[in-house]
């Protein structure tokens, strides 16, 4: 993790405690999430910059030596694991290097999937409660 004087209120204190090239990564990932993600809501969970929309939907972040995607879905990244060879995933996390950073199409095509699976999570917690 970058060190932060002080924890991050909003995303661009986070970015703004980070190396330029980190910065501009994942800015421009950002950027995508907003894109694919409209009505989702920018917030800080865990010191981390994040989107929710029907509950977390991803993160991002950057440590000394790479950037971060969060999907916080073990299962999404599982489905799209071909998509993913050439990058360095575990349970839900894709970590990548700042000057290589994950292909727009790919990280659209991520939060489309973490957004229905969200959805697909509310409807059957709302059918349960019924």
């Amino acid at each position: 993790m970058p060190v932060l004087k002080a924890k991050p209120r909003t995303i661009d204190e986070y970015l703004a405690a980070l190396s330029d090239d980190q910065s501009g990564a994942l800015e421009k990932l950002r950027q995508i999430i907003k894109v694919a993600a409209p009505k989702a809501e920018e917030c800080i969970t865990y010191r981390l910059p994040a989107f929710r929309q029907n509950g977390m939907l991803v993160a991002f972040g950057a440590t000394e030596n790479h950037c971060a995607f969060y999907l916080m879905s073990s299962s999404t990244v599982a489905t799209y694991q071909d998509e993913l060879k050439g990058f360095n995933t575990s349970k839900g996390t894709i970590r990548f290097q700042a000057d290589k950073p994950l292909p727009a199409t790919l990280v659209r095509k991520l939060v489309k999937a973490r957004i229905a699976e969200n959805s697909k999570l509310i409807k059957t917690t709302k059918h349960k409660s019924k």
